[in-house]
């Protein structure tokens, strides 16, 4: 497994495989997790080769974002990449070929602040998806993920890139990127990792400590409390998404509501009725408050497919 900070390098190894091969990429902020190597694994049950790419995005954080605090463990991220490795059966065709770790500078060469207006340079943005759901709190986060991604898969040159159901907004965004841009690769949609208890795997859950970690699991709890009563005949999304926000509420101070939506899969519409035989994104997002001094407030997201 090799490590490559710099564009030129990696492509020069990109451009030695031989034509048969075949690239899967994960793209990650880095602070690996279960759901990550998750994604690798299954991109190593599919290609002969597994890039995965770690780079903390600026241009998805705005300026009263955690871009600072976020965690930093690169050195932890290689080993995990290299006990992954090390545990996949002789019959999986691929391994974990490359880390591609660039460097702020080359990324972005004219400079990336953190405040909209005062970019300069080329941006992707896929619209109107990135305005919606996410985007309504977010209105920076899609844009700078499209244009990243963009960025990383012009690179990296892969024939299949790994996205989580967690980040199911991205996921719809990516495939229309892929589409619209003409990219000649497949997108893979990985089932979401959870810890015993349900809560999604995220970097950002190193952040929750004893009671704020206790309530993060209202969200996955009002997603499936919605969940059950659509199982149950419910179909009107106002008495649906009405339970959730009563589980949420019902969990404790420590925890808020952003929002609840369901929403059809193709352009992120709102339903007013789920309808049976059709796939509807069940998704929320939830601040987790601090309890202490020196805490932070932490966002967390999650989703369900109700079909």
């Amino acid at each position: 497994m090799q490590t490559y900070h710099a564009v030129s390098t990696y492509r020069a190894w990109r451009h030695s495989l031989p034509p048969t091969s075949t690239v899967g990429v994960v793209p990650t902020m880095g602070a690996l997790h279960a759901g990550h190597i998750s994604l690798a694994r299954a991109a190593a049950s599919e290609n002969t080769h597994v890039v995965v790419t770690i780079f903390l995005n600026p241009a998805q954080f705005s300026p009263t974002e955690d871009l600072a605090s976020y965690p930093k463990t690169l050195e932890k991220d290689l080993e995990k990449l290299e006990e992954l490795n090390a545990s996949l059966p002789d019959d999986v065709p691929g391994r974990v070929s490359a880390v591609f770790v660039p460097i702020v500078a080359e990324m972005y060469p004219a400079g990336i602040p953190l405040v909209r207006d005062q970019q300069v340079g080329t941006f992707v943005e896929v619209i109107p998806l990135s305005a919606k759901l996410e985007g309504g709190t977010r209105p920076h986060f899609f844009r700078g993920v499209a244009t990243v991604c963009t960025k990383l898969f012009n690179i990296t040159n892969p024939n299949r890139v790994y996205f989580g159901q967690k980040d199911v907004q991205q996921t719809v965004i990516i495939r229309r990127l892929l589409l619209d841009l003409l990219f000649d690769i497949e997108l893979r949609v990985i089932p979401t990792e959870r810890e015993k208890d349900g809560l999604a795997m995220s970097s950002r859950n190193v952040y929750l400590k004893g009671r704020r970690r206790e309530v993060a699991i209202a969200i996955y709890k009002a997603l499936k409390a919605v969940e059950e009563m659509y199982n149950s005949g419910e179909n009107r999304a106002s008495v649906l998404l009405k339970k959730a926000r009563e589980v949420v509420d019902n969990a404790g101070s420590e925890v808020k509501l952003d929002y609840v939506s369901l929403n059809e899969p193709q352009l992120l519409e709102e339903v007013d009725v789920v309808e049976k035989g059709k796939g509807v994104i069940l998704s929320a997002a939830m601040w987790v408050l601090p309890r202490e001094e020196g805490e932070g407030t932490v966002r967390l997201i999650d989703n369900l497919v109700l079909s």
